[in-house]
């Protein structure tokens, strides 16, 4: 029994993980202007070693059984006519709509171009710019930058790689210093020139790069890794601007709809729900809207069901790979600051596979 149209704008983590959770009880479209599934967290390494290429890419051909999968770009979601208009001038009808739009992140953890093969191409030139440079720098020493930074190490032992970090500490935004020390001991004992307090900006030549200081750092090759932008241009293009809050996050209730919009529900890194803009609290948002949603086309009038309400995260395991054998692991407890845990859980967690094997699963896929 299908009970509805829904439409899920966007097939990254939330949106995979709504559209399977609904596939059983409402026909789904799934709408993302990529031919295959983007495994962002393997990305890193991907951009880095060869072997690693197509790990990234996971088809959504088996992603549901009832529901459909189209390739395009949403251009305007129209809320009086409940139908979402894409790029090519197809209009999906609606009952209930998704927006998991996502954010756009910084080389090389972006997915270039629309189909696979464009981005392997992509992956395949950082690669080569890697293993020819002599000075790379990574600039952001959040999870992303650090774990960038080791990655390029292992695969460029002879290279110079440099780690500038606007912060004091690395990590900073984990509000665990432990973990940001343990970071940049692992780093420094790996020959990573580490320099906090270094807020970068390009310089006036090509290669180099100039902090608040006026301090010069000369690199041919550079990666920033300093935070994401959420996709929602194409909604304050299509009219939908109020629905955006300064930073460009869809402001949405502890329903995670839509202010004002029973039928218009947004969740993962676009949305504002929490600033903690991990893979974990993506899906959780999916299981929690999925759950309102089911609620939703299934009851009605004085029958319907009161919504589910999302608890934003404050603290959440977080695991930061140095390379496929160690890393760290911040494990919440109770009452006090995380736990610090090292390599040998870091590497069963995540470091090893980066999740690869999981994410298969979720599309339908075996896990090799």
């Amino acid at each position: 029994m299908h009970d509805g149209d829904v439409v899920v704008i966007g097939g990254g983590y939330a949106g995979v993980r709504l559209a399977r959770r609904l596939d059983s009880v409402a026909r789904v479209t799934l709408v993302d202007r990529k031919d295959v599934f983007f495994h962002r967290i393997s990305s890193l390494r991907a951009g880095v070693r060869p072997e690693w290429s197509v790990t990234p890419f996971i088809p959504y051909d088996r992603l549901l059984h009832n529901g459909r999968v189209v390739v395009g770009k949403a251009v305007r979601i129209d809320t009086e006519a409940r139908q979402v208009a894409l790029a090519t001038g197809e209009r999906l009808p609606y009952d209930v709509v998704v927006i998991a739009s996502g954010a756009d992140y910084p080389e090389p953890a972006r997915f270039t171009g629309t189909t696979a093969d464009e981005a392997v191409k992509a992956l395949a030139g950082h690669q080569r710019k890697i293993a020819e440079a002599d000075h790379v720098l990574v600039v952001g020493g959040g999870p992303s930058g650090v774990e960038l930074s080791a990655e390029i190490r292992l695969a460029r032992p002879d290279a110079r790689v440099t780690l500038a970090h606007s912060g004091s500490v690395l990590l900073h935004n984990t509000g665990v210093e432990r973990a940001g020390r343990k970071a940049r001991a692992w780093l420094e004992a790996h020959d990573v020139d580490v320099r906090l307090d270094s807020f970068m900006s390009p310089g006036h030549d090509f290669g180099t790069y100039r902090d608040a200081r006026g301090n010069i750092i000369e690199a041919d090759l550079s990666f920033w890794a300093t935070g994401t932008t959420p996709n929602t241009l194409w909604l304050r293009l299509g009219g939908h601007g109020a629905w955006l809050n300064a930073s460009g996050h869809v402001r949405v209730d502890r329903a995670l709809r839509v202010d004002g919009h029973l039928d218009v529900f947004a969740v993962g890194d676009v949305n504002d729900a929490t600033e903690l803009k991990i893979t974990p609290a993506a899906l959780a948002q999916a299981d929690l809207a999925a759950w309102n949603i089911r609620a939703h086309l299934t009851s009605a009038g004085k029958h319907r069901k009161q919504p589910r309400l999302y608890r934003p995260m404050h603290r959440t395991p977080l695991i930061v790979p140095f390379g496929a054998a160690d890393g760290l692991t911040l494990l919440p407890v109770p009452g006090g600051e995380s736990a610090v845990l090292g390599g040998r859980t870091s590497v069963l967690a995540k470091a090893k596979t980066l999740m690869t094997p999981y994410m298969r699963r979720q599309l339908g896929y075996t896990a090799t």
